[in-house]
């Protein structure tokens, strides 16, 4: 008796190391695929950028922010790393009277408080200009995010396919969303 008593107390100790490990392990997964990050009462989820044809000097880069305070926020620049482009800016896509146009929004994007605001293809975006190097599927490079009241906020833009990030619904304010921009002509910016 006493050896299965022995015997059943290994076994629910070994079951109990295991559930543990794999906890670890799952938390570990989470943390590694999560894309956010967190300034005061801003949630910025998942910085990502569309892959680029070789020759592009544009591109287009995308996130989430989510303002869970009760006070509004701004998002007034942004930086990418030099070597990644000369310079990005954020801009607005809009259609009016049938005619879709862009803007750069030098006041930058309201985060109202309690609220949440997308830049993603079709609207609201970053405009990375004079790309020194083609964004390639699979790469990732640091950027800055400057609000005027939670300050600056390092991110990693993680680039994606032309589709974006994997099991994201398409856009359907993106009309550019599949294109082959390689046969853009040169200091042509697209519609991102």
């Amino acid at each position: 008796m006493s050896a299965l008593l022995h015997s059943f107390r290994d076994s629910t100790q070994r079951l109990a190391f295991a559930l543990i490990a794999l906890a670890l392990l799952l938390f570990a997964f989470d943390s590694a695929h999560a894309h956010g990050y967190k300034a005061g009462a801003l949630e910025i989820g998942h910085p990502w950028a569309r892959m680029t044809p070789p020759g592009a000097k544009v591109g287009g880069a995308y996130l989430s922010i989510e303002n869970t305070g009760s006070t509004p926020d701004r998002l007034v620049s942004v930086t990418v790393a030099p070597d990644i482009a000369g310079r990005a800016e954020i801009h607005e896509m809009s259609v009016t009277d049938g005619v879709m146009k862009m803007q750069m929004l030098p006041d930058g994007v309201a985060i109202p408080a309690g609220g949440k605001v997308a830049l993603a293809p079709g609207g609201y975006h970053l405009m990375l200009q004079d790309l020194k190097q083609p964004l390639k599927e699979g790469a990732s490079f640091k950027g800055t995010l400057t609000f005027e009241k939670a300050g600056t906020i390092a991110v990693d833009f993680k680039v994606e396919g032309m589709a974006g990030p994997k099991g994201a619904a398409p856009q359907a304010g993106d009309p550019h969303a599949g294109h082959d921009m390689s046969t853009m002509p040169a200091g042509a910016a697209p519609s991102n």
